[in-house]
């Protein structure tokens, strides 16, 4: 591993919902000239591991640690709904809690670094857990998990913001008005490049090395993005998700992202498939898959910008840029909870207008579904929200030239298991700073279970985990836990089978050959570690009825999933 003296910059960027196969790099059909420049000087991951939803990943990310750790054990959005099991529990609060040392607090006060973060926090609504108290030196976020693209902000019948768009942004410490301090020309991805671009000032920095953040919100819904955009796309995706699917596991295998011959995992629906819809409805669903694709393009070009900047400065080669997905592809399972549906269902039909012609444009509101989203996760299976490899497996770009720096490293594919716990041991080793340990201002905090990826990239080591690591992931009741080659995944009815299904993930990544009753003394090894991964973490485990509540009160709610044959 060869390094300068020079403390490196650090910019992290963060996709929210982008998929596997999006980005050209990985086997995709959209224009991501940036990214791929950035891959191909660099390393691409194949086998990088998120959280199956956007806070969860953040916590993990800023700690180093397990969200049920950090403080996100639940997603706030749907653990509110449910006060009798989470309220008050350690480890479910709903923000990055004080059981962990956040990473740019760390490197603020004990690497003289200069920190800032741009675009979606997602950690904390109230000041007290804003970027600024959590170890940013400047800030400028949407606080919540979603928010329009373009500024247009309906209220409610009351007069107040629509709570699932609630347009919260903050600067600093100051609450924004979105109204009057939103300029009229905003849209989400130019306006966090520009902050970024601004933060990265001299006048902010003096002379200190960075660590900055750049954090979007696209291409999370709703899907909008310039026409102009749009237009490259008109057509690109006529002939429907399945053939889109099809191409880019060609172009992935072509490209060594996943392995020649991989069996995928069967695309599923519980919507019409598309030899099912009328003509109007594939030009509708054809036309929500350009936008989406747009906003990658837009997202790529901002990227660019960000790259540039770095160049002209004479600072690229000593910036460690991690570009990342904060969970797999958004295929709206949510939208089969009736709190989460009605709620959207209604706003959406009072203050937005989804006809063909606007579909994009500033007061629509569209989401691509679970047939787009498998398009873009496969061959690994299903989505966001999912614990299975759709959910959790997420493309990684790292472009790093004083580590990455010979012709064995340049470009290269990298396929070892690792974790978003990882980054904070790794930004940390590279800054040469060290982790507080277990204590920290005079309160205990959580030793990262992550580990370092310094030597792994530098090729001085052939992986990160070895074969007795074990890591466990729960969101929304669904379970897994991982050892060496072995996965063992729950995901409860109605959306799963009631057991334990275990895979070799090494030689069926896809998760469709389940092995569990083939080798009963591995399903048992692992299911001792899952209670040992209960138990470490402090995780609370929901049960099978109270998650079928959820989709139903009258726990008789089921949701039929038809397999798509290729």
């Amino acid at each position: 591993m060869t390094v300068t003296n020079k403390s490196p910059n650090f910019l992290i960027i963060i996709a929210d919902d982008l998929g596997f196969t999006d980005l050209g790099a990985y086997g995709g059909e959209i224009d991501t000239p940036n990214l791929d420049k950035l891959a191909s000087n660099g390393v691409r991951f194949t086998d990088f591991h998120t959280a199956s939803a956007c806070s969860p990943t953040r916590s993990m990310l800023f700690s180093g640690t397990d969200n049920h750790i950090a403080g996100v054990g639940q997603m706030v959005e749907y653990s509110r709904n449910y006060p009798e099991i989470f309220k008050d529990k350690p480890g479910y609060e709903g923000y990055l809690n004080d059981r962990v040392a956040p990473l740019p607090e760390i490197l603020k006060e004990r690497g003289d670094y200069y920190t800032f973060i741009s675009g979606k926090w997602h950690l904390g609504l109230l000041e007290e857990y804003w970027p600024v108290n959590r170890g940013f030196e400047k800030a400028f976020t949407l606080l919540p998990g979603a928010g329009n693209h373009f500024k247009y902000f309906p209220k409610d019948e009351n007069g107040k913001d629509i709570n699932f768009l609630s347009p919260l942004y903050a600067e600093d410490n100051k609450s924004l008005n979105p109204d009057q301090d939103i300029p009229e020309d905003f849209y989400s991805t130019n306006f966090y490049t520009d902050k970024a671009l601004d933060y990265l000032d001299e006048k902010y920095r003096k002379g200190r090395p960075f660590f900055g953040c750049l954090t979007y919100t696209a291409p999370h819904w709703p899907l909008q993005a310039f026409e102009e955009v749009v237009a490259k796309y008109k057509g690109r995706y006529d002939d429907g998700p399945e053939e889109l699917r099809k191409r880019r596991l060609a172009q992935a295998a072509k490209l060594g992202i996943i392995p020649k011959g991989i069996e995928p995992h069967p695309l599923t629906t519980f919507n019409k498939r598309w030899s099912e819809l009328t003509e109007e409805e594939r030009e509708i669903s054809s036309r929500i898959m350009e936008v989406y694709s747009a906003m990658v393009d837009i997202l790529d070009k901002n990227v660019g910008k960000l790259v540039n900047k770095l160049e002209e400065n004479g600072e690229l080669d000593n910036t460690f840029i991690l570009f990342m997905s904060d969970n797999g592809a958004e295929g709206m399972l949510m939208e089969a909870l009736p709190l989460v549906s009605e709620r959207i269902n209604h706003y959406v039909k009072k203050h937005f207008n989804n006809s063909l012609e606007n579909i994009g444009k500033k007061d629509s509101f569209t989401f691509y579904g679970d047939q787009w989203a498998q398009a873009a996760t496969s061959p690994w299976s299903m989505y966001k929200t999912y614990n299975s490899e759709g959910g959790i497996r997420c493309p990684l770009i790292l472009h790093y030239p004083r580590l990455i720096n010979n012709e064995n490293r340049v470009g290269k594919i990298l396929d070892g298991f690792t974790t978003v716990m990882d980054i904070t041991p790794t930004v940390l080793e590279l800054a040469n700073v060290k982790h507080p340990g277990s204590d920290y201002k005079g309160r205990k905090v959580a030793v990262p279970r992550g580990k370092s990826w310094a030597k792994y990239i530098s090729g001085d080591q052939e992986h990160v985990h070895d074969e007795q690591a074990v890591t466990g992931w729960e969101l929304f009741g669904q379970q897994a836990i991982r050892k060496g080659d072995y996965k063992l995944l729950y995901v409860p009815p109605p959306v799963g089978d009631d057991k334990w299904l275990l895979y070799d993930i090494k030689k069926d990544p896809g998760e469709v050959h389940d092995i569990a009753d083939e080798e009963p003394a591995k399903l048992s090894e692992l299911l001792d570690h899952w209670a040992e991964y209960v138990a470490e973490t402090g995780l609370i485990e929901i049960s099978k009825d109270f998650y079928k509540a959820s989709f139903k009160e009258d726990n008789s709610y089921q949701i039929d999933f038809k397999v798509i044959q290729d």
